[in-house]
């Protein structure tokens, strides 16, 4: 490919709005170019990099059994009407009315689709298992796209669907296609985590996030560096604490606090320790106020709050007035002594002896106070995020924290879809079944801008091999001034392009310094400069964009000659 009849549009700047380093150095480069909030123009180089992550992504599909198939974007409301969540997806489905007044979306997934599918084609146990993909574009409608296509409305995705005879066929399509994504991400050239999540929206049984990690993820992972656990924050379990509660050391005390309301103005106002106090939160039950209780310098986690028997779904806390009127008192004073609604405490909680917490009446609160003596032993459950220090689940060392970006995210749907559409086979012995399904996406235009959060420096993009736009570009300073360098550049750029190598050969009318910034902010791993200069002597220059141990390699110095077989090896390599 020759830059002069190629399209390259590269920038010194971003635009102020650009927050990340992906979302900068992809509009630098000219890889995207913005047409509205969330929606972005995928230009010829940047679409280059989005076949690229694709291609791999189809290989690995196909290898482990999976049957591509190209589903409508715009689906009918009367599918999403049976599963129940056409009012339950919320406002981030695009909902539109064909000419007839009839209601559609833009797919922002596909599982009803699917399975209407699967119930028309599928009739008996000897057609399963089965597994379907397509790659395509979802629209999804961010209540504020940001971060480019990271988090942008309109996005390229790679999302299948399994469906089996028993759950023990779904477990082992759902390990293949564990496996499948572990060689998507691996051969993409990304550092990246696996990790026990939560199933969502999307619902089912259990799943599995792939995270790349990077400081710029929205995402909080915990990990045991000594072991292979790992779990989004949501669902990490905090461990119960070792120690057993100490026997009560101190009477129960009233103490009055005026304006005191925060946790830690309580405890700086009775000089106490924060973690020697409780916070009791006051939620949304589905028979009246439910109240948690967590430790004072813990962080109660929704997901694991919304799972208890009796927590209303979706998540809230209470208003002030449903907290006055179960209490007494306003938020900042409520306790659990005396409270006559359900009492749910987290693991650290009720491990805990003569703690702190408020007295259900304003301006008031309690010291010295213990459960089984003051108030009656409560439910015990994980309500906590882990912290850093934890122990692991595993019980293999202590957790680590870092931060990801979902880049992949594989469900074990279960039968939810199969039951409210009806998909069913007859088994060997002539009965109706439901299916049991798998779920399993890939965002492949978040890749892109994933692999560009862990692989950049100051001069722009470098590029995982398997993901580069162009393997090798030529620069030629003075193409169109001096005869030798075009004729040793293009016969340079036919012999590598006759092996079968993708080469850019920049041929423009620019300055070397435009053409060796374009390059490297392009992020194109290997670069041979042919100048007039080097060729009267015999000789080009390679320089790697690519690091070794973090550092940049010096450039190095080739016979034209030696050039085919030095550039051979390090292209095939």
């Amino acid at each position: 490919m020759r830059a002069s009849q190629f399209f390259i549009s590269t920038t010194k700047e971003a635009p102020s709005e650009a927050e990340l380093v992906s979302h900068k150095l992809m509009l630098r480069a000219g890889l995207i170019k913005r047409l509205g909030s969330g929606l972005y123009t995928w230009m010829p180089l940047g679409l280059r990099v989005l076949r690229r992550v694709e291609a791999v992504v189809r290989e690995e599909m196909n290898r482990a059994g999976a049957i591509e198939l190209l589903m409508p974007a715009v689906q009918p409301a009367e599918l999403w009407e049976e599963t129940g969540r056409w009012a339950l997806f919320g406002p981030q489905m695009l909902k539109i009315k064909d000419r007839h007044k009839r209601d559609f979306c833009f797919g922002p997934t596909h599982e009803e689709v699917i399975t209407d599918i699967a119930r028309r084609e599928i009739k008996s146990y000897r057609q399963l298992p089965l597994n379907f993909y397509q790659i395509q574009m979802k629209f999804r409608d961010e209540i504020r796209p940001r971060f480019g296509v990271m988090r942008a409305r309109e996005f390229l995705m790679k999302d299948a669907y399994s469906f089996h005879p028993n759950k023990q066929s779904l477990a082992t399509t759902y390990q293949i296609m564990y496996d499948a994504y572990t060689r998507i991400f691996t051969r993409l050239g990304l550092t990246f985590r696996a990790v026990a999540a939560d199933t969502g929206a999307i619902g089912g049984s259990g799943s599995h996030e792939f995270h790349v990690l990077a400081d710029s993820g929205e995402d909080l992972l915990a990990y045991c560096p000594n072991s292979d656990y790992a779990a989004n924050v949501e669902l990490a379990e905090a461990v119960a604490p070792a120690a057993p509660r100490a026997a009560p050391a101190q009477e129960m005390q009233s103490i009055a606090t005026p304006g005191v309301k925060t946790i830690d103005e309580v405890a700086a106002f009775l000089k106490f320790n924060v973690n020697q106090t409780v916070k009791t939160l006051i939620v949304e039950g589905t028979d009246g106020p439910v109240a948690l209780l967590v430790r004072g310098d813990h962080v109660l986690n929704d997901i694991k709050a919304e799972k208890i028997a009796g927590v209303k779904i979706p998540f809230a806390l209470a208003n002030e007035a449903s907290v006055r009127a179960a209490t007494g008192c306003a938020p900042g004073s409520v306790g659990p002594v005396g409270l006559k609604i359900p009492v749910i405490a987290d693991r650290a909680v009720a491990a805990m002896s003569d703690f702190v917490c408020g007295a259900n009446v304003d301006g008031q609160h309690l010291i010295g106070v213990n459960f089984g003596r003051d108030l009656p032993e409560p439910v015990v459950v994980d309500l906590r995020n882990v912290l850093a220090g934890d122990p692991s689940p595993d019980g293999k060392g202590t957790l680590k924290l870092c931060r990801g970006i979902e880049v992949g995210h594989v469900f074990q749907l279960g039968s939810k879809y199969s039951l409210a559409m009806d998909a069913t086979y007859l088994d060997e012995a002539g009965k109706s079944q439901p299916m049991e399904m798998g779920c399993y996406g890939v965002g492949v235009s978040r890749i892109v801008a994933s692999a560009i959060e862990q692989h950049h420096d100051d001069k722009g993009i470098i590029w995982p091999i398997a993901m580069a736009p162009f393997l090798l570009v030529i620069v030629a300073i003075g193409y169109g001034k001096s005869e030798m360098v075009k004729t040793a550049a293009d016969n340079l750029h036919a012999e590598l392009k006759a092996a079968g190598h993708d080469v850019l050969l920049d041929d423009r009318d620019e300055r070397p310094g435009v053409m060796f910034a374009d390059a490297e902010l392009i992020g194109i791993p290997h670069r041979i400069t042919v100048g007039e200069r080097g060729l009267k002597d015999g000789i080009i220059e390679y320089q790697t964009r690519l690091t070794e141990a973090g550092q940049a390699v010096e450039p190095k110095k080739i016979g034209l000659k030696e050039a085919m077989e030095f550039l051979t090896g390090i292209l095939n390599h």
